[in-house]
């Protein structure tokens, strides 16, 4: 059988044994509705409301500041459409989830005004940009925490600090950073912050948005009074536990084994530590191939997450040969894979177009070992090799300096 490895985990995420343990009573003996008042609906509404209070601790907030969603996207729309009517302006940034990209196009053609700030070669915005951007009308500031492609981080609290000075709400997109580095609210001071379960070993399907007191928000869903009337609907209860065990698994760091003691029970979950160690190694290596680059050096990244470029060839048929040979990797995000432009956030940082698709993401989770790292270690140069005999722009059997040269001739 063949052996595979996934290093796709900024697409998803497998489900810890533990998260999936505390889901399943709520498929089955335990099936109440939570809005119910007799004892199945309330046995299942304190299920609810201990998932709350630990996606709470994880954000630093109060668990009545916790509206539980489908996920990043839905938690995204809700914060970006939630504050803003026709006539504000928004500020946001050319590299962020199309989940903002595409609710704040739609509030363009609503009649807001959209301010994309650009980014760096870094991919870092300038929170200069954002305060010369400001406006007497200016009701939302939303700027990604960690970015999904790169896993550049943003500097959030200083974005959050203008956004306070000036009294407009700011939202972060935190999805790609929620299990991968702390999250503090009152220290980013922001307003709305989205998390997604699968991003850190949860469910698919459940998400949270954390909403400040006092932040005026417009629900999308209409419906009964579920989540303090800020989004209608029976509360997936399943979803929501596995959410809030995996928030206490980020939250109280990763533990040695399970405890279930099965398989894996003396093994060593990768922490942040440890999976930085491990990613540094996968970058260290891989940039040792000929004419090839990080994308987002020199800016602070989330541990597991690395963006490496390969000149002279494309990254999608890198990505399939490497699948058939059991490495699962990614050209930029699941939602966006298959598409014929180049990813927008590496041309936003001023990527041309060839080097652009010619990148692969690297992203770790918790199960990853070091084993799986040498693996991948053992096939991507030799399939980067055999994809630049095949390529008809590859100038083979040239010193790596005339490569260069030759392919900067090319942009």
């Amino acid at each position: 059988m063949m052996r595979r490895v996934y290093l796709d985990n900024n697409a998803t995420t497998p489900v810890l044994p533990e998260v999936m343990d505390s889901m399943r009573p709520y498929f089955g003996e335990r099936f109440g509705n939570a809005s119910s008042i007799h004892h199945h609906g309330q046995e299942t509404r304190a299920a609810v409301e201990r998932a709350r209070e630990s996606v709470a601790v994880l954000f630093g907030c109060r668990a009545s500041e916790v509206v539980f969603t489908s996920g990043g996207t839905e938690g995204n729309n809700l914060a970006v459409f939630g504050p803003v009517r026709p006539g504000d302006h928004v500020i946001t940034s050319t590299i962020e989830h199309h989940a903002v990209l595409n609710a704040c196009k739609h509030l363009a053609a609503k009649g807001c005004e959209v301010t994309y700030l650009p980014v760096d070669g870094r991919g870092l915005v300038d929170p200069e940009d954002v305060k010369r951007a400001l406006r007497s009308n200016t009701k939302l500031i939303t700027i990604m925490f960690a970015n999904n492609e790169t896993g550049v981080v943003q500097r959030v609290a200083e974005i959050g600090k203008i956004a306070a000075e000036a009294d407009i709400y700011f939202h972060t997109d935190a999805v790609q950073a929620a299990g991968k580095v702390a999250i503090d609210v009152n220290k980013i001071g922001c307003d709305l912050l989205t998390i997604s379960g699968h991003k850190f070993h949860g469910p698919q399907g459940v998400g949270a948005l954390y909403v400040r007191k006092g932040t005026q928000l417009e629900p999308m869903l209409y419906g009964g009074s579920h989540e303090r009337s800020r989004r209608a609907g029976t509360e997936n209860v399943p979803g929501i536990v596995g959410l809030g065990k995996a928030a206490e698994l980020a939250s109280g760091g990763f533990e040695r084994g399970n405890e279930r003691g099965d398989e894996r029970g003396d093994d060593l979950r990768m922490d942040h530590q440890t999976m930085a160690v491990a990613r540094d190694r996968l970058e260290r290596e891989l940039l040792k191939v000929e004419a090839t680059g990080l994308n987002g050096e020199g800016a602070p990244r989330v541990p597991n997450t690395t963006n490496i470029y390969f000149d002279g060839i494309e990254g999608e048929a890198l990505l399939i040969a490497l699948d058939l040979k059991g490495l699962a990797v990614s050209t930029g995000a699941a939602c966006s894979s298959g598409a014929i432009e180049p990813s927008h956030v590496l041309t936003a940082m001023g990527l041309r177009r060839e080097r652009a698709k010619a990148s692969i993401r690297f992203s770790l989770g918790k199960q990853n070992t070091p084993e799986d790292i040498d693996f991948a270690l053992g096939l991507i140069p030799e399939t980067v090799a055999r994809l630049r005999e095949l390529s008809p722009v590859w100038p083979s059997s040239t010193p790596k300096a005339a490569v260069s040269k030759k392919l900067a001739a090319r942009s």
